[in-house]
Protein backbone atom coordinates (compact mmCIF):
# COMPACT_ATOMS: atom_id res chain seq x y z
CA UNK A 1 0.00 0.00 0.00
CA UNK A 2 1.61 3.45 -0.63
CA UNK A 3 0.27 6.66 -0.05
CA UNK A 4 0.88 9.92 -1.86
CA UNK A 5 0.45 13.34 -0.27
CA UNK A 6 -1.45 15.09 -3.07
CA UNK A 7 -2.93 17.99 -1.13
CA UNK A 8 -2.30 18.99 2.53
CA UNK A 9 -3.25 22.46 3.37
CA UNK A 10 -6.12 23.08 5.82
CA UNK A 11 -9.49 25.06 5.50
CA UNK A 12 -8.05 26.84 1.99
CA UNK A 13 -5.46 26.03 -0.74
CA UNK A 14 -2.07 27.34 0.46
CA UNK A 15 0.54 29.10 -1.75
CA UNK A 16 2.40 25.35 -1.44
CA UNK A 17 -0.59 22.77 -1.41
CA UNK A 18 -4.09 22.21 -2.80
CA UNK A 19 -6.40 21.84 -0.17
CA UNK A 20 -6.97 18.15 1.68
CA UNK A 21 -6.33 14.98 -1.29
CA UNK A 22 -4.37 11.42 -0.83
CA UNK A 23 -3.74 9.03 -3.70
CA UNK A 24 -3.64 5.69 -1.71
CA UNK A 25 -2.74 2.40 -4.26
CA UNK A 26 -2.21 -0.94 -4.15
CA UNK A 27 -1.25 -2.73 -7.08
CA UNK A 28 -3.18 -1.63 -9.70
CA UNK A 29 -6.04 -0.14 -7.79
CA UNK A 30 -6.21 3.44 -7.04
CA UNK A 31 -8.43 4.96 -3.93
CA UNK A 32 -8.39 8.92 -3.89
CA UNK A 33 -8.94 9.99 -0.23
CA UNK A 34 -10.64 13.33 -0.38
CA UNK A 35 -10.66 16.31 -2.80
CA UNK A 36 -10.55 19.49 -1.60
CA UNK A 37 -9.72 22.68 -3.49
CA UNK A 38 -7.18 22.61 -6.31
CA UNK A 39 -6.12 19.28 -5.52
CA UNK A 40 -7.54 17.88 -9.13
CA UNK A 41 -5.01 19.50 -10.85
CA UNK A 42 -2.13 17.87 -8.57
CA UNK A 43 -4.02 14.82 -8.82
CA UNK A 44 -2.82 14.20 -12.63
CA UNK A 45 0.78 14.09 -11.33
CA UNK A 46 0.41 10.83 -9.65
CA UNK A 47 -2.68 9.26 -12.16
CA UNK A 48 -4.68 9.78 -15.15
CA UNK A 49 -7.88 10.33 -14.21
CA UNK A 50 -9.45 8.08 -16.17
CA UNK A 51 -7.26 5.33 -13.61
CA UNK A 52 -8.87 6.39 -10.26
CA UNK A 53 -11.05 3.33 -9.43
CA UNK A 54 -12.94 4.58 -6.11
CA UNK A 55 -13.12 8.04 -3.98
CA UNK A 56 -13.38 8.13 -0.19
CA UNK A 57 -14.90 11.80 1.03
CA UNK A 58 -14.39 12.56 4.57
CA UNK A 59 -16.92 14.81 4.72
CA UNK A 60 -18.25 17.78 2.86
CA UNK A 61 -17.02 21.02 3.69
CA UNK A 62 -15.36 22.25 0.59
CA UNK A 63 -11.63 21.74 1.22
CA UNK A 64 -12.50 18.24 1.34
CA UNK A 65 -14.68 17.65 -1.64
CA UNK A 66 -15.59 20.76 -3.81
CA UNK A 67 -13.41 19.58 -6.61
CA UNK A 68 -15.61 16.67 -7.46
CA UNK A 69 -17.22 19.16 -9.58
CA UNK A 70 -14.52 19.61 -11.63
CA UNK A 71 -14.11 15.93 -11.93
CA UNK A 72 -17.35 15.74 -13.13
CA UNK A 73 -16.83 17.42 -16.34
CA UNK A 74 -14.17 14.84 -17.20
CA UNK A 75 -16.26 12.10 -16.41
CA UNK A 76 -19.44 13.72 -18.40
CA UNK A 77 -17.47 15.65 -21.22
CA UNK A 78 -14.06 13.73 -22.12
CA UNK A 79 -13.58 13.62 -26.11
CA UNK A 80 -13.65 9.75 -26.06
CA UNK A 81 -17.34 9.87 -24.53
CA UNK A 82 -18.45 9.57 -20.83
CA UNK A 83 -16.29 7.93 -19.15
CA UNK A 84 -17.46 4.91 -16.72
CA UNK A 85 -18.83 5.78 -13.23
CA UNK A 86 -16.47 6.12 -10.74
CA UNK A 87 -17.38 4.22 -6.85
CA UNK A 88 -17.97 7.51 -4.51
CA UNK A 89 -17.96 6.91 -0.80
CA UNK A 90 -19.29 9.85 1.44
CA UNK A 91 -22.00 10.87 3.95
CA UNK A 92 -25.48 9.87 3.07
CA UNK A 93 -26.14 13.72 1.50
CA UNK A 94 -23.24 13.39 -0.49
CA UNK A 95 -24.84 13.36 -3.87
CA UNK A 96 -27.47 16.12 -3.15
CA UNK A 97 -24.69 18.35 -1.90
CA UNK A 98 -22.53 18.11 -4.76
CA UNK A 99 -25.30 18.08 -7.27
CA UNK A 100 -26.40 21.85 -5.98
CA UNK A 101 -22.66 22.78 -6.21
CA UNK A 102 -22.34 22.17 -9.56
CA UNK A 103 -25.89 23.30 -10.47
CA UNK A 104 -28.39 22.89 -13.45
CA UNK A 105 -26.31 21.44 -16.64
CA UNK A 106 -26.89 18.63 -19.28
CA UNK A 107 -25.18 16.16 -16.80
CA UNK A 108 -24.88 16.05 -13.86
CA UNK A 109 -23.15 14.06 -10.72
CA UNK A 110 -24.64 11.23 -11.03
CA UNK A 111 -24.08 10.91 -14.50
CA UNK A 112 -20.35 10.75 -13.17
CA UNK A 113 -20.04 9.16 -10.20
CA UNK A 114 -21.65 5.98 -8.72
CA UNK A 115 -22.87 7.49 -4.83
CA UNK A 116 -22.92 4.85 -1.65
CA UNK A 117 -23.53 6.56 1.76
CA UNK A 118 -20.83 5.92 4.28
CA UNK A 119 -21.77 4.09 7.92
CA UNK A 120 -19.65 3.67 10.31
CA UNK A 121 -18.17 0.25 10.60
CA UNK A 122 -15.81 -1.72 8.22
CA UNK A 123 -16.44 -2.63 4.60
CA UNK A 124 -14.08 -3.76 1.45
CA UNK A 125 -13.43 -0.94 -1.11
CA UNK A 126 -11.64 -3.09 -4.12
CA UNK A 127 -8.84 -5.13 -2.12
CA UNK A 128 -8.69 -2.34 0.85
CA UNK A 129 -10.01 -2.95 4.45
CA UNK A 130 -11.97 0.12 5.46
CA UNK A 131 -12.92 1.16 8.94
CA UNK A 132 -15.06 4.35 9.44
CA UNK A 133 -16.16 6.06 12.32
CA UNK A 134 -17.48 9.42 13.45
CA UNK A 135 -14.89 11.72 14.58
CA UNK A 136 -15.95 15.10 16.04
CA UNK A 137 -16.34 18.53 13.63
CA UNK A 138 -19.50 20.28 12.92
CA UNK A 139 -20.79 17.76 10.00
CA UNK A 140 -20.84 14.56 9.39
CA UNK A 141 -17.06 13.56 9.42
CA UNK A 142 -15.49 9.82 8.82
CA UNK A 143 -12.43 8.90 10.14
CA UNK A 144 -10.47 6.07 8.19
CA UNK A 145 -8.53 2.88 9.14
CA UNK A 146 -7.05 1.30 5.96
CA UNK A 147 -6.16 -1.93 5.94
CA UNK A 148 -4.36 -4.04 3.02
CA UNK A 149 -1.58 -7.07 2.72
CA UNK A 150 -0.47 -6.31 6.87
CA UNK A 151 -0.23 -2.55 6.61
CA UNK A 152 -2.46 -0.11 8.59
CA UNK A 153 -3.49 3.61 7.47
CA UNK A 154 -5.41 6.11 9.97
CA UNK A 155 -6.83 9.22 8.86
CA UNK A 156 -8.10 11.72 11.43
CA UNK A 157 -10.17 13.56 8.62
CA UNK A 158 -11.13 16.89 10.16
CA UNK A 159 -11.63 16.22 14.12
CA UNK A 160 -11.68 17.53 17.23
CA UNK A 161 -10.42 15.72 20.58
CA UNK A 162 -11.80 12.35 20.06
CA UNK A 163 -11.91 8.94 21.49
CA UNK A 164 -12.85 7.40 18.04
CA UNK A 165 -10.03 8.80 16.72
CA UNK A 166 -7.81 7.05 19.62
CA UNK A 167 -9.24 3.03 18.25
CA UNK A 168 -9.27 4.08 14.55
CA UNK A 169 -6.03 4.43 14.78
CA UNK A 170 -4.91 2.05 17.28
CA UNK A 171 -1.43 -0.02 16.50
CA UNK A 172 -1.39 1.69 12.88
CA UNK A 173 1.59 1.60 11.13
CA UNK A 174 0.85 5.56 10.44
CA UNK A 175 -1.52 8.35 11.63
CA UNK A 176 -2.18 10.97 8.84
CA UNK A 177 -3.45 13.36 11.09
CA UNK A 178 -4.67 17.19 11.13
CA UNK A 179 -3.13 19.83 13.18
CA UNK A 180 -5.19 23.00 12.23
CA UNK A 181 -5.05 24.68 15.43
CA UNK A 182 -1.97 26.66 17.05
CA UNK A 183 -1.86 25.84 20.63
CA UNK A 184 -3.95 28.81 22.63
CA UNK A 185 -6.90 29.79 24.90
CA UNK A 186 -10.31 29.58 24.21
CA UNK A 187 -10.05 27.13 21.06
CA UNK A 188 -13.40 26.31 19.36
CA UNK A 189 -15.06 23.01 20.75
CA UNK A 190 -15.66 19.62 18.44
CA UNK A 191 -13.58 21.66 15.40
CA UNK A 192 -9.86 20.89 14.96
CA UNK A 193 -6.95 19.20 16.59
CA UNK A 194 -3.75 21.32 17.45
CA UNK A 195 -0.24 19.70 16.75
CA UNK A 196 0.37 18.79 19.92
CA UNK A 197 -3.01 17.22 20.09
CA UNK A 198 -2.40 15.50 17.19
CA UNK A 199 0.97 13.91 19.04
CA UNK A 200 -1.55 12.89 22.09
CA UNK A 201 -4.00 10.86 19.95
CA UNK A 202 -0.96 9.33 18.29
CA UNK A 203 0.69 8.37 21.28
CA UNK A 204 -2.39 7.21 23.25
CA UNK A 205 -3.55 4.91 19.65
CA UNK A 206 0.54 3.85 19.69
CA UNK A 207 1.05 4.58 15.99
CA UNK A 208 4.30 3.74 14.74
CA UNK A 209 4.74 6.88 12.46
CA UNK A 210 2.57 10.35 12.82
CA UNK A 211 2.64 12.85 9.85
CA UNK A 212 0.68 16.31 10.24
CA UNK A 213 -1.94 17.73 7.73
CA UNK A 214 -4.28 19.65 7.20
CA UNK A 215 -2.15 22.91 7.99
CA UNK A 216 -3.48 25.91 7.99
CA UNK A 217 -1.25 28.75 5.65
CA UNK A 218 -1.08 31.49 8.65
CA UNK A 219 0.36 28.86 11.12
CA UNK A 220 3.97 28.39 11.26
CA UNK A 221 4.65 24.64 10.40
CA UNK A 222 7.93 24.55 12.24
CA UNK A 223 5.79 25.09 15.30
CA UNK A 224 3.58 22.56 14.76
CA UNK A 225 6.20 19.79 14.07
CA UNK A 226 8.05 21.02 17.24
CA UNK A 227 4.57 21.10 19.47
CA UNK A 228 3.67 17.33 18.36
CA UNK A 229 6.92 16.59 18.85
CA UNK A 230 6.74 17.70 22.80
CA UNK A 231 4.26 14.25 23.07
CA UNK A 232 4.74 11.80 20.80
CA UNK A 233 8.57 10.42 20.57
CA UNK A 234 8.00 8.33 17.49
CA UNK A 235 8.85 8.93 13.91
CA UNK A 236 7.16 12.46 12.86
CA UNK A 237 7.01 14.60 9.63
CA UNK A 238 5.08 17.06 7.66
CA UNK A 239 3.21 16.57 5.13
CA UNK A 240 4.39 17.44 1.36
CA UNK A 241 2.87 17.46 -1.97
CA UNK A 242 4.48 14.55 -3.59
CA UNK A 243 5.53 12.78 -0.47
CA UNK A 244 5.41 8.59 -0.64
CA UNK A 245 4.95 7.01 2.21
CA UNK A 246 4.43 3.59 3.15
CA UNK A 247 4.71 1.00 0.24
Amino acid sequence: MQLTIVGWSGSFPGPDSPASCYLIETGNFRLVLDLGNGALGALQRYTGLADVDAICLSHLHADHCIDMIAYSVFQNYHPDGRQPRIPVYGPADTAARLTRALGNDHLGMSDAFEFTALDQGTTEIGPLKITTGHVSHPVETFGFRIEHDGQVLAYSADTGPCEELVRLAAGADMLLAEASFAEGPDLPADLHLTARQAGEHATRADVGELVLTHLVPWNDPAVSLQEAAEVFRGPLRLASTGLRLLG
